[in-house]
């Protein structure tokens, strides 16, 4: 094959690629979303403001809930976890007598019917325990069983397998492959349909099956190959969910898989042999596994902010009481500027943790807003923001922060897990959508409007005269769109004057918002069809929007502390009032770099790193790393033995 063809082949296998993540986004926008108009040059604080809050009953199911879980964890051991990279059976047993697997599952099916709300606040609970703790529960209810049952399944399904999930039953959900991540149109499993329509039979292999192991059920994604059906007529198939029993003939767990970070979660390598499904556990119809899997990750992604934001407290509770017991040059180490500047972005940042997962949470409870922006930013701005915090704690803390917990509690010395919070965190920032990729999800859904108005002109493969018609349309969209972005309230020096001191910085989000608008305006005019290659550009778009969503929710959260935490409420406005300082500082930042920055240096530097041109700079060193075979080992049948070892029998 020719260089040529082999481009050509790369171009259709991109077009194609794009081609399926779009059919499975969210077309329509129903409801109206803050954080969509904050990329829009539109922010209506009326849409946060006053924060939504739940009702009384389901607030007092809350708070029960969370006393007889604390009271259950109370037992596990964080250290033993860590120490054997499992978790206890005794403790998974404790979760269950309390219902801790069925949190988000409806009453009527058996589960407790929490709101997204308690839901991550429990898991904040016992992921400041042990991460692994959080990341069963969350792989289980947030993207596992549970949520795409409740959300796509018929009544059947519901009663089929909702029951089992809320009593503990642990479910896995299988994406990714061993060649396929974030681009799902390469899918290498198959479910075939049988010929008398009753039962597909499932083929391939499934990396990366966090709670895979020890799972019960499980929601696989496989490709459904284009088929006739009994009418005669032709199904498309395409990307489809079903719920697979774990123990059916033909599944083997092939290994149990090992992290820097989370070293009690059972995550495996899952292979498929002419496992049979019955037709009656497809969710949805054929072909819409993707969007079932995109909607359900649009709240799921809840799960990772709210223990981002457990992890936050507990580095200040942790950075507090050494900043004050340690002594140095005559003095506590947190009264040196250098160290009490860490601690205050600790705290203004954990406090804009807890506001930005809080304020998601109860516009997902609500129901009124479109949140999908909304969650897909808590993810990436909490994901980030916990890491950095975890790594300013670890240096407070020194050596301290560098060295295990279990070689400080053979010292003698209270055993402080830093530098294991470093790496259970840094998996936040690669589960359920890395940063990267989340750039580009967000990216998409915030220019979403300029793609429409711009049509063809965003359109690679469209002509002349498409693009020409495509420019006419796009013109009255922005004759109509841009005035709006010159003036507004952040101009007017008492507007929000009812915040206080706070005010300030509602102002400047509504003035960055349209300026914000305007720089991603530019873009589009710039690059046109040529604007999605621009993924750096993009993501310090989305990064802008991220830090004023968060200042914002920082602002909504104070507001709802005047009146339900009014002893608190002056503390926690100096927290906010830090926060929206360093963020906006941020931001001044990224929108410099918006337009002046390395990124054509960068692109010309990758491009011939990868073509080798600078091999020579790698040499004078050992390369440990083995080299050889495949990146997963070859199958074997002979071989293999199932690894799947079940929880609390």
């Amino acid at each position: 094959m020719s260089i040529d063809e082999q481009q050509t082949d790369q171009r259709v296998d991109e077009k194609v690629a794009r081609q399926v993540a779009e059919a499975a986004r969210e077309q329509s926008w129903e409801r109206p979303s803050f954080a969509k108009g904050l990329y829009m040059g539109s922010f209506d604080w009326d849409l946060i403001h006053p924060h939504p809050q739940p009702e009384p009953e389901a607030e007092a199911r809350g708070v029960a809930f969370m006393a007889k879980l604390r009271e259950a964890i109370t037992h596990i051991d964080p250290a033993a976890i860590e120490r054997e990279a499992r978790i206890p059976d005794e403790a998974i047993r404790a979760l269950r007598e309390v219902g801790a697997f069925g949190m988000k599952i409806p009453v009527e099916y058996g589960g407790l019917g929490l709101n997204l709300a308690d839901y991550g606040r429990a898991l904040m609970l016992v992921g400041t325990l042990n991460p692994s703790l959080g990341a069963l529960l969350s792989a289980h209810q947030s993207i596992g069983v549970p949520e795409p049952v409740k959300m796509f399944g018929t009544e059947e399904q519901k009663r089929a397998f909702l029951p089992r999930c809320a009593a503990g039953a642990i479910s896995a959900f299988l994406l990714t492959e061993n060649d396929v991540g974030s681009d799902p149109a390469r899918l290498g499993t198959t479910a075939t349909l049988s010929a008398d329509g009753t039962s597909y039979s499932i083929n391939g292999a499934k990396l990366w099956t966090t709670n895979g192991v020890v799972a019960e059920l499980l929601v696989v994604m496989a490709a459904v190959p284009a088929h006739e059906l009994p009418d005669g007529t032709k199904s498309r198939g395409g990307i489809s969910a079903f719920v697979v029993e774990a123990d059916a003939p033909g599944i083997v767990v092939e290994n149990r898989n090992a992290f820097m970070g989370l070293r009690g979660i059972e995550n495996g390598v899952t292979r498929f042999r002419e496992v049979q499904v019955p037709v009656e556990n497809r969710l949805g119809k054929e072909g819409a596994g993707l969007k079932i899997a995109l909607s359900t990750l649009n709240t799921g992604r809840l799960s990772i902010p709210a223990m981002c934001a457990g992890a936050g407290k507990w580095s200040l509770k942790i950075a507090r009481e050494w900043s004050n017991a340690r002594i140095q040059w005559g003095k506590p180490v947190g009264e040196h500027e250098a160290v009490g500047k860490k601690i205050a972005y600790i705290a203004a940042s954990t406090f804009a943790l807890e506001a930005v997962f809080e304020l998601s949470a109860a516009l997902a409870d609500a129901g009124m807003k479109d949140v999908r922006i909304e969650a897909a930013l808590a993810k990436l701005f909490s994901s980030e923001v916990s890491c950095t915090i975890a790594d300013e704690l670890l240096q407070i803390r020194g050596g301290r922060g560098y060295e295990t917990a279990e070689s400080q509690r053979a010292r003698g010395e209270r055993s402080v897990p830093v530098e294991q919070l470093l790496r259970d965190l840094r998996i936040n920032r690669i589960f359920e959508g890395s940063t990267e990729i989340m750039h580009l999800l967000i990216a998409r859904e915030a220019v979403d409007a300029h793609l429409k108005a711009a049509g063809d002109l965003a359109n690679k493969d469209a002509d002349l005269q498409a693009k020409a018609k495509a420019a006419m349309v796009a013109s009255g969209f922005y004759a109509k769109w841009l005035p709006t972005l010159a003036v507004g309230s952040g101009l007017l020096p008492n507007s929000y004057a009812q915040i206080g001191r706070l005010a300030k910085y509602l102002r400047f989000i509504e003035r960055a918002s349209r300026r914000l608008a305007r720089h991603t305006f530019a873009g589009m005019a710039t690059w046109q069809a040529g604007m999605e290659s621009h993924q750096v550009f993009l993501g310090r778009v989305v990064d802008v929007g991220a830090e004023l969503f968060a200042m914002a929710a920082c602002i909504s959260r104070v507001e709802l502390m005047r009146t339900q935490d009014p002893l608190n409420a002056d503390s926690a406005e100096l927290l906010a009032l830090a926060f929206c300082e360093q963020s906006e500082h941020r931001c001044e930042t990224l929108f410099r770099e918006l337009w002046a920055n390395s990124d054509k240096t960068d692109r010309k530097l990758s491009t011939k790193v990868l073509a080798g041109e600078f091999a020579w700079l790698e040499s004078g060193i050992v390369d440990a790393s083995e080299g050889t075979g495949e990146w997963i080992a070859p199958w074997s049948t002979e071989t293999t033995r199932d690894r799947r070892r079940p929880y609390g029998n």
